[in-house]
């Protein structure tokens, strides 16, 4: 027993043998909750007192939730980042329609620019039409 400097008992943490966490963890796999005759036969074939069980399941059980609750968020994630992807190819499906259609060079300047410039950032350092009074390069 140790005492503080006060003299009073002072708590220290229970160390549980591989034995005993193997067995509160297969017990853990099994039932979430432990009722009270449960507790009881489970702290006695163990040698540990019912307290000690209780508060390791609850800590166990505050685990547990964290555990499953990032892989619900993981989960989610990867659903909702899928999710973008297939949208974002129907929405490029569509934007491929547009270099399938014919275009007319002497009326289309516009939708060909737009086209070069999603094809190639910039719109490739291509000019259609010089402006006003220049000479073509």
């Amino acid at each position: 027993i140790l005492l503080d400097k006060d003299g009073k008992r002072k708590h220290t943490r229970p160390t549980f043998s591989g034995q005993q966490i193997f067995a509160l963890e297969k017990t853990f796999e099994q039932t979430k909750y432990l009722a009270g005759p449960e507790r009881a036969r489970l702290a006695y074939s163990l040698g540990m007192t019912e307290s000690q069980v209780k508060v390791w399941f609850q800590n166990r059980r505050t685990k547990w939730r964290k555990k499953h609750a990032a892989e619900m968020a993981t989960a989610k994630k990867k659903q909702d980042s899928e999710t973008e992807r297939l949208k974002g190819a129907s929405e490029n499906e569509e934007e491929d329609d547009d270099y399938n259609k014919p275009l007319d060079p002497n009326s289309d300047d516009e939708k060909i620019t737009q086209l070069l410039k999603k094809h190639k950032p910039g719109g490739g350092g291509l000019l259609m039409h010089p402006p006003e009074g220049e000479a073509s390069v």
